[in-house]
């Protein structure tokens, strides 16, 4: 077998050793984030169950925010500062025995977090009137069809957006213009340092083998 021989059938191990060495570096998932909070106007909270678990009572607020984070310490919540009584109005909607009001927020993000450079919806509220034992999904779904959820229940689309895509990686945030915020991504550039000093080696090799 010759130097040029051997070094044809090691790319393949290049390329191998070159997967494993660039691992994704992500800034974080573009997900909807699930908040709570009461219906007295004070701070959000990242709520601890998910909405299919979570049961908010009458007069209680729950949130959305579409954004891409790190985790749920990164999470950005929605924004606006309405109020449960500014959402569900007791003129249009008053308490009724047997049932609960939730008011909800739906926050679409940014487009900056949108995928593909979408322009997002806008923001919007909506006074949900479920049964008494409702969970916080129930809630959404009597107002905020059509939702999507995954194989492994992740929420994946409020008012069907986005229309595809699931708690993906994201490995380059983007600027509100759409162009890349940043340059290369420390594993392609390392990757690619890799692939330069493996075939460094093995070009030196194939020169010991002629020598």
């Amino acid at each position: 077998m010759t130097g040029r021989s051997a070094l044809r059938l090691s790319l393949p191990a290049l390329l191998a050793v070159l997967a494993v060495a660039t691992p994704a570096q992500a800034d974080g998932y573009r997900y909807w984030s699930f908040w709570q909070r009461g219906g007295d106007g004070g701070g959000w909270t990242y709520a601890a169950q998910g909405p299919s678990a979570a049961r908010p009572d009458d007069g209680d607020m729950i949130g959305f925010r579409f954004a891409v984070s790190e985790d749920s310490r990164d999470a950005a919540e929605p924004r606006g500062a309405a109020r449960f009584d500014a959402i569900c109005d007791a003129d249009d909607t008053p308490a009724k025995g047997g049932t609960k009001r939730i008011a909800v927020v739906l926050d679409f993000g940014t487009a900056r977090d949108a995928p593909d450079g979408r322009t997002p919806p806008k923001s919007r509220t909506a006074c949900a009137r479920v049964g008494g034992d409702a969970t916080a999904g129930e809630a959404l779904a009597a107002v905020a069809k059509p939702l999507r959820y995954n194989s492994s229940a992740l929420l994946c689309a409020i008012a069907g957006y986005p229309k595809s895509g699931c708690g993906e990686a994201v490995t380059a945030r983007k600027d509100d213009d759409g162009e890349s915020d940043g340059g290369p991504s420390a594993g392609l550039i390392g990757g690619a340092a890799v692939v330069v000093a493996l075939g460094a080696a093995a070009a030196w090799q194939t020169r010991r083998r002629r020598t």
